[in-house]
Parts: structure tokens; C-alpha cells; sequence
């Protein structure tokens, strides 16, 4: 027997009994004639003690010699502990050793296996296996399983069945590129990893699986930030003989289960926005509800004057910083650099004070008087002692750097609680966006996505006008959940192919077999998918995927823990038919 208990187990109540414990040495003060050692493992510390009155010379030689992170096993009587730690659960004992075994020995880390380790990210990353060993990770990693094990739980007690589908698939245009598996048996063919289930979630809603869900693992081969990975995990969920309202109030009620279990918070029901509305109000279509600072668009009380900034402007748009009327000149001036950064691409920003006097004083007074700028504070709705930060030019662009700013001032005044959550549903998405380069139109969501009702004959002579019958749930400014109602009419299915640019040939390599699933009875049908990694860092209060995935991929994509991806050999380049000589 390695242990009788954990090293997170014992308390008063076990003083005097016999126990065994295994786990890493976490740290040894040597007093001399008194040794403790701090004992490790997953659920726990314990101290234990070696002394010259009650401990043999040869045991209290051996223990000397321990170092960082070696495996031991002890056995020992559980005593109470002079000095109590508060701090710790095992605080108020300690274990008197009687036997030592040294069950693995360790070589120094390259890092602290501490809360406040001295390590960077990168030695992290390569030494993963070690970072885990960690509080921080290793909580993350429970915390996600407990996620996990409570989605499971509702979604089984709502009577959804769980059902693998393949990794080994086919390549479909699904808006990201495809990692490819070349195939030795079949000659210069490609399998594909999934970049979702969402052609087999829906044959299995033509199989009669009505209510389906799967914890999986997809790919996509694109750029990288925080919040993406290579691979990710979704819960992906699909629901036959549904409407939207049928989908919405089924995930509203998955939200709400996992703030009341793992935060034991009741939520309100969740508010609605179209995506119109949140464009309009927020500037992107995720927005954080957590603060206010909404857009007040200022065309028709700024535009007309002499200032031809505005004039030109096809959006002229602000938003009230509040107690931002403190600011200095060059705090201010700092604001202006930022929206003026190319990550930003503001070409400057226009600004109001509401003095608490009620006067206001802007960049801009030799255009606009005072009348002026109090009808701009209505419409932003300023009060005295707020900022006004405004942005013009083109529309899409003036509303995506006014976003920007929202977000980054939030952060400054501290207004993005991370214990604090506020979902909200987004819906009535554009069907199709037009990709300027192009000129031509593509699924905002994906091809299988339904318009809106009565909206189907708009795509001969209004596509962009097209409403799909989409939505996604929005925490704290994070899309975690995004999904639709179905296409399940084989002819709509068709016309929305034909508007995608796709001939029928193309339509039929590629999706012919879920047409032709079509024709054989499939049900009205929709789900959405939840990103895992996503919510689940959100939920504990991060916005950093990479935290809370056991293995993950850095900024290129690279494990560098096992150095992949890595070149393989020409004989099994030969055995897969790919040329050696590219």
C-alpha cells in the first residue's frame, strides 16, 4: 500500500493514528537537529517531522539528503503540530516519520513548483508536465473537469444522449482551413479533422436522435491569439422538432445550472439583443454588458457645423467615460495615441469634459458652443464629471475602434469584474456577408444555417438584407456559445448552395451525402456549441484558454513540451504517396 491517506487529508481527529503517505517533496528545512518536510500531492500538504530525540540517526541522515520534487513514501503517527498553520487545511498536525522510502529521485527543476513560480511561460510550456504540479494549473484542470462533469450532468438529466462522431473525415469548405490526414491506402486522398460534428449532429437528427450532445475535440488551421487553439473542445448539442425559442430556453437553462453549481448564482433571465442593436449600441457583436458606456451616434447634432471632420464623416459616434472630466491633457493626450495605434487605426479622437459646474470644455470649442455640447452629453448621456470620447469616418471602422476604446478605458476604470457575469443572447444575424474583395457573398455562420422565416425569397433580390435564424450567448464580452436553426429542406439546401457560389456539381462532391439524408424524412432540427475552453476560463475568471487546457499549443501552434509538429522520415512520406521532392 502507497498511502493510507493523501497529503490533504488529516486533521486533529487523526492525531495518534498510523498513516502512510506518498507524494513530492516540496520543500525541507533542516534545523539540525530537527528536520520538517513539506509533502505534496494533489489534494494537499503535510508537514513532516524528523528530530535526534524520537527519529533514528540513519532515517534523519537519509531525510537530509532529500531534494526538491523527489518521490517518497512514509509511514509515521500523526501528532499535533506546535506551530499550527492557519493557512492550510493540514495546519493543525504533523507526521512523525518512522520509515522513509525514496520511491523516485528528482534532478532540480528548471522552476519553482510554487503558486508564484520563478519560471516564465516558455520554460512552462516545455516543462508542462512540471507546471502542473502547480496550484494554479492544477486547480484549473480540476475546475475544468467539474465544468465538464456539470454539463454532462444537466444535459443527460435533460435526456440528451451523448454520441461520438468521426475525427477521420472529409474536407468541407467551413470557413477555416482543414488540417488534412493524407491516406497510405487510398493513393493521394485526404482525410480531414473535423472543424466541428455539424454534418453528423445533423444525420443524427435524420436518425432519430433527437436530442444529442458531445464533449469533443475539433481543429482548425488558423492564426493564433489567447483565446484560440489548434485544437479546441466543444459541447456541441443538437435538438429535433425545435424552434429557436425551444433552443434558446433549453442553453439559457445549461447557463444558469453551471453559475448556480459552480458560483451559487441565481440568474435573472437573459437579456436580448439583435445584432443590429448590438453593432449599433456596442460596436461589435459580443459585447460586455458588465458597464454601461453604450455608442450615442452624434451625426445629427454634430454634423452641419463648420468642422468638416465631422461633415465628411459618414458615423460620427461617442461614448461617456464616467468620472473621465478629471482627466489631465495628457492623460487625455495618452487616450488619443491609443485610438491612434494600428492595431486601433483612429486617426484621432475628439473629446468633451462635463465640468461639475455644468460647462463643458472640448478640442473642439472654436466649432461647437455650448448648446452644442450639451445636446452631444444627451445623447451619450454625459453627467457632469464624464468624458466624452468621440470617433468618425466610415461606419464599420468607427464603430470597430470606438469598440476597442470602450473595452480598453473598462479596463483601466476597473469595470470588468471577473466574479461578475453577465450573458446575454445575440440574435437575428445577418444570413450572408458580402466579402468586399470579392464581391461575393458568403455564410456569416455556415451553409446550413435556415433564414429567418418568410425571408427565403429576399436572396434573389436583398441578399445582404437576409436574417438567419442564428443566435450566440455572449459572457462578459466573449462569445462561448453560437449555433442556429437547420436547413432540412434538400431544395432550400440547394438554393442556399447556389447563393454560396457552389455549382450543383460542387454542392453534390461535397455535401451529397447529407442531401441525400434529406430526402429520407429529416426532421426541423437546430443546436448550438459551446466553446469549452473558453467558458470554462471565463467562469474561473480568465479570459486565457491556454490556462485551463492541460497541454496546450503556444502563439505558433507549437507543442514544445514534445517538439510537434516535427518532420517524419521519407519512408513514411513514401508510404503516404506525398513527394519528397516539393
Amino acid at each position: 500500500m502507497y498511502r493510507s491517506n493523501t497529503c490533504g487529508d488529516l486533521r486533529a481527529s487523526h492525531i495518534n493514528k498510523e498513516v502512510v503517505l506518498s507524494g513530492w517533496v516540496h520543500k525541507v528545512r533542516d534545523k539540525g537537529f530537527v528536520i520538517w518536510i513539506d509533502l505534496r500531492d494533489r489534494y494537499g500538504i503535510t508537514q513532516l517531522v524528523l528530530d535526534q530525540d524520537r527519529t533514528a540517526m540513519a532515517l534523519l541522515e537519509q531525510a537530509k539528503e532529500l531534494g526538491r520534487e523527489t518521490v517518497i513514501q512514509v509511514k509515521g503517527k500523526v501528532i499535533e503540530r506546535t506551530s499550527k498553520n492557519p493557512n492550510i487545511p493540514t495546519g493543525d498536525i504533523e507526521v512523525l516519520v518512522t520509515e522513509l522510502q525514496i520511491l523516485n529521485e528528482s534532478i532540480l527543476p528548471p522552476f519553482t513548483i510554487e503558486d508564484d513560480t520563478d519560471g516564465g511561460e516558455d520554460i512552462r510550456m516545455k516543462y508542462r508536465y512540471l507546471d502542473i504540479r502547480r496550484n494554479p494549473v492544477k486547480n484549473n484542470l480540476m475546475f475544468r473537469h467539474k465544468v465538464t462533469m456539470e454539463v454532462r450532468k444537466y444535459l443527460s438529466d435533460q435526456e440528451f444522449i451523448e454520441v461520438e462522431t468521426p475525427y477521420l473525415i472529409k474536407s468541407t469548405p467551413e470557413g477555416a482551413r482543414d488540417f488534412v490526414v493524407p491516406s497510405r491506402m487510398n493513393e493521394g486522398q485526404f482525410y480531414a479533422l473535423p472543424q466541428s460534428p455539424q454534418t453528423f449532429k445533423q444525420l443524427l437528427m435524420v436518425g432519430g436522435m433527437d436530442k444529442y450532445f458531445q464533449i469533443v475535440k475539433c481543429f482548425r488551421d488558423e492564426d493564433l491569439r489567447a483565446d484560440r487553439q489548434p485544437e479546441f473542445t466543444q459541447i456541441d448539442c443538437e435538438m429535433a422538432f425545435v424552434e429557436q425559442e425551444d433552443i434558446l430556453n433549453a442553453f439559457e437553462g445549461l447557463t444558469k445550472h453551471l453559475l448556480k453549481e459552480i458560483h451559487g448564482i441565481d440568474s435573472q433571465d437573459f437579456p436580448r439583443i439583435t445584432y443590429d442593436d448590438a453593432m449599433r449600441l456596442y460596436g461589435n457583436d459580443k459585447p460586455d454588458i458588465r458597464f454601461g458606456m453604450e455608442f450615442g451616434e452624434l451625426n445629427a447634432v454634430a454634423q452641419h457645423k463648420d468642422f468638416n471632420v465631422f461633415n465628411s464623416a459618414e458615423l460620427v459616434v461617442g461614448i461617456s467615460v464616467p468620472g473621465g472630466a478629471s482627466y489631465t491633457r495628457k492623460e487625455i493626450d495618452r487616450l488619443i495615441d491609443w485610438v491612434r495605434r494600428p492595431q486601433v487605426g483612429a486617426k484621432g479622437m475628439v473629446y468633451v469634459k462635463c465640468n461639475e459646474d455644468g460647462t463643458y470644455k472640448s478640442s473642439v470649442d472654436k466649432f461647437y458652443g455650448q448648446e452644442d455640447l450639451a445636446k452631444w452629453a444627451e445623447v451619450t448621456k454625459a453627467k457632469a464629471g464624464d468624458l466624452i470620447c468621440v470617433l468618425s469616418g466610415n461606419t464599420n471602422e468607427t464603430r470597430a475602434q470606438l469598440s476597442a476604446l470602450r473595452m480598453e478605458l473598462a479596463e483601466r476604470l476597473d469595470l470588468r469584474k471577473p466574479d461578475d457575469f453577465a450573458p446575454l443572447w445575440v440574435v437575428d444575424f445577418p444570413l450572408l456577408e458580402l466579402d468586399e474583395e470579392t464581391g461575393t457573398y458568403h455564410a456569416m455562420h455556415h451553409p446550413f444555417t435556415s433564414p429567418k422565416p418568410g425571408q427565403m425569397e429576399l436572396l434573389e433580390t436583398s441578399p445582404g438584407e437576409v436574417k438567419a435564424n442564428a443566435y450566440d450567448l455572449v459572457l462578459n464580452g466573449n462569445e462561448i456559445g453560437g449555433g442556429s436553426i437547420r436547413i432540412h429542406d434538400k431544395d432550400i439546401q440547394a438554393t442556399m448552395f447556389k447563393h454560396l457560389g457552389f455549382t450543383p456539381e460542387e454542392a453534390k462532391a461535397q455535401f451529397g451525402f447529407l442531401m441525400d439524408a434529406f430526402q429520407y424524412g429529416a426532421p426541423p432540427h437546430g443546436g448550438i456549441a459551446f466553446g469549452l475552453d473558453r467558458l470554462v476560463s471565463i467562469l474561473g475568471g480568465q479570459e486565457t484558454i491556454r490556462d485551463f487546457i492541460a497541454f496546450p499549443k503556444n502563439n505558433s501552434g507549437r507543442d514544445v513540451m514534445i517538439d510537434a509538429p516535427a518532420p517524419i522520415d521519407d519512408e513514411q512520406l513514401k508510404e503516404l504517396h506525398l513527394r519528397l521532392d516539393i
